[in-house]
């Protein structure tokens, strides 16, 4: 179920609403933000500890003129309600097709980065006609901690779980988001220019970090526990199921096993894909460079 503030076609100046959503009874605030005119885009900004809607606006900025731009913060992040939910695929599978099916009128170009892409494939697979064309950035389907242990691992769930505990799961919530903790990742995984780090960034991202209820979202995506898909061949079985355009932007500085299966998602016969500047944050480093590309698709 869900009560919304509707989108007008003809958005013109950048308008912040909220999506009343619910999940398992339970009422949760998501914040979403639309700006520009023309044809709607979604985009969905990747799952990490520090995602927010913010990290898609250079992209927005380009895209605007020529399209109506909606972004949003997925539940349990961002500007979103941070709720003591399970946050799991089930419930971003849910909340994904319900905000597309309440928000649009008719199939939108949907435009995710990193874990995001994967359920937006997830979506153009499963809600026929909710998608006309398909950008995955970066796109990811496996956490940092299975990546690590080289999948999914028992021992995962009970990290997950401790993380949101009261005490213990704070404290090793705070002990990963430090600034020290933050630029460190970022250098390894998310920019691949170091350069770009300035106090600035790195200031508005640990406020990001910090509101409360950060830790269950978070926790979860660290410890595997949004994966969109447990697998490759589930992903790719998904990917040749579709019947609309599909775009794939590698990063060219992506860790090698990420960047290994992006060219297994771009092996597939119709989709297109090019490679960026960048690594997986490349949407938020590089957003002239992907646009280049992703306009003539689009168009």
């Amino acid at each position: 179920m869900s009560n919304l503030t509707s989108i007008e076609s003809n958005v013109a100046t950048s308008r912040t609403s909220t999506y009343q959503w619910s999940w398992q009874g339970q009422p949760v605030s998501v914040a979403y933000e639309t700006e520009g005119v023309g044809k709607p885009i979604l985009l969905l900004p990747a799952f990490s500890t520090v995602s927010s809607r913010t990290e898609m606006s250079g992209l927005v900025q380009l895209l605007k003129s020529q399209y109506q731009v909606t972004t949003v913060d997925f539940p349990g992040f961002g500007d979103s309600d941070r709720s003591r939910l399970d946050y799991a695929p089930p419930l971003y599978r849910q909340f994904l097709a319900d905000f597309v099916r309440d928000i649009y009128r008719s199939p939108i170009a949907i435009i995710a980065a990193g874990h995001a892409a994967g359920y937006a494939l997830n979506l153009a697979a499963t809600v026929p006609n909710s998608v006309s064309e398909l950008i995955l950035v970066a796109p990811t389907w496996r956490g940092p901690l299975p990546t690590m242990a080289r999948g999914q691992k028992p021992w995962l769930k009970g990290i997950r779980e401790l993380i949101r505990t009261p005490v213990i799961g704070q404290l090793l919530y705070q002990l990963t988001t430090t600034p020290s903790f933050l630029a460190f990742m970022y250098r390894r995984h998310v920019y691949a220019d170091a350069h770009k780090l300035t106090p600035d960034l790195l200031t508005q991202k640990r406020q990001i970090t910090q509101q409360s209820g950060a830790r269950y979202g978070a926790g979860a995506f660290v410890t595997g526990g949004l994966d969109p898909y447990l697998d490759r061949a589930s992903a790719i079985a998904h990917l040749q199921s579709l019947s609309i355009p599909v775009f794939i932007a590698i990063g060219q500085s992506s860790p090698p096993k990420s960047t290994a299966e992006m060219l297994a998602l771009a092996e597939v016969p119709h989709v297109i894909s090019h490679t960026l500047p960048g690594t997986l944050g490349m949407h938020e480093e590089y957003p002239a460079e992907l646009y280049e590309v992703i306009l003539p698709f689009l168009r």
